[in-house]
């Protein structure tokens, strides 16, 4: 699939703002399954300063600094996307996810060790005894990882109510469990709090999904803004492999990978500190069209 990614963010400040820092994650990472030709960012005011670089993660982060009075900051990202879809394998013949837990705490230097640094609690992902017993039921002894991250993506989206108004941006994960109701963004640390209180190293991802589904294709939940999944580590031989537990499915084209991290924190499109500014207004727009070859 090819598409076309317009990603608007217009900020509009109660008072001038006179200094501003910013960090944006709005560039599609290079990926085996997904390329992206072409990528830049228009900012209004021009900023002053702007530099790119790859955060400790590997995402591309762009910096950029504004100074002299404004009200209004608009961010507008276009990028062109290739996506191809993953080779899955098949969920039973996967390894025992015990043998995944134990081989990313050995000692030696390994892609399981490497990847344990995703095991343990975050900012915004709690690792806790609730998270480990809802997770039990599809982690059953020696069950193959991926069949028992299938059955708890399809689980959290069955569920679990999507629904804009049960939680904000800073909703505890204990809270969302609680009240079975939340957005993307809670979801993806839901199932990151689950599996990493099994001991599982499981990724946040953000990015986006295709707006207008091909025909005969169901819409997806979360299309018209940023979008959020995980990704967890099947072994060795596996590698990394992605879940979307809002739509309960393995992630393929019509997914488009922009950053990962532990949480949110990580890579939120666009953060900031600013001086002057009061109360603010956010004003978030996504489109992801196919683009015909």
């Amino acid at each position: 699939m090819h598409y076309r990614i317009i990603h608007r963010t217009r900020y509009v400040y109660e008072g001038a703002v006179t200094v501003s820092h910013h960090l944006a994650h709005l560039a599609p990472r290079p990926l085996p399954t997904q390329h992206c030709p072409w990528h830049e960012i228009q900012i209004t005011p021009q900023p002053v300063g702007r530099a790119v670089h790859s955060d400790a993660f590997g995402n591309i982060t762009t910096y950029f600094e504004m100074e002299g009075s404004h009200t209004v900051l608009e961010v507008v990202a276009r990028s062109l996307v290739d996506v191809k879809p993953s080779k899955l394998p098949r969920p039973e013949k996967t390894p025992p996810w015990e043998t995944i837990r134990d081989a990313c705490q050995a000692q030696s230097l390994t892609p399981a060790s490497a990847a344990g640094e995703f095991r343990f609690s975050s900012p915004m992902v709690p690792v806790a005894r609730d998270f480990a017993d809802y997770a039990r039921t599809d982690f059953t002894s020696k069950r193959p990882i991926l069949a028992a991250v299938r059955d708890l993506t399809n689980r959290i989206h069955r569920e679990f109510k999507f629904d804009t108004r049960a939680t904000d941006v800073a909703t505890p994960v204990h809270q969302v469990l609680e009240r079975k109701a939340g957005v993307c963004q809670d979801f993806a640390h839901l199932m990151l709090a689950c599996l990493r209180s099994l001991g599982l190293p499981a990724r946040y991802v953000s990015g986006y999904l295709e707006t207008d589904p091909p025909p005969g294709k169901e819409r997806l939940v979360g299309a018209d803004a940023s979008h959020a999944w995980v990704s967890v580590f099947c072994g060795d031989d596996h590698g990394w492999i992605d879940a979307d537990p809002t739509n309960g499915i393995f992630p393929e084209e019509r997914h488009i990978t922009v950053a990962w991290g532990r949480d949110f924190a990580d890579v939120s499109p666009l953060r900031g500190v600013t001086l002057g500014a009061g109360d603010q207004k956010l004003f978030v727009g996504v489109d992801v069209l196919p683009v015909d070859e």
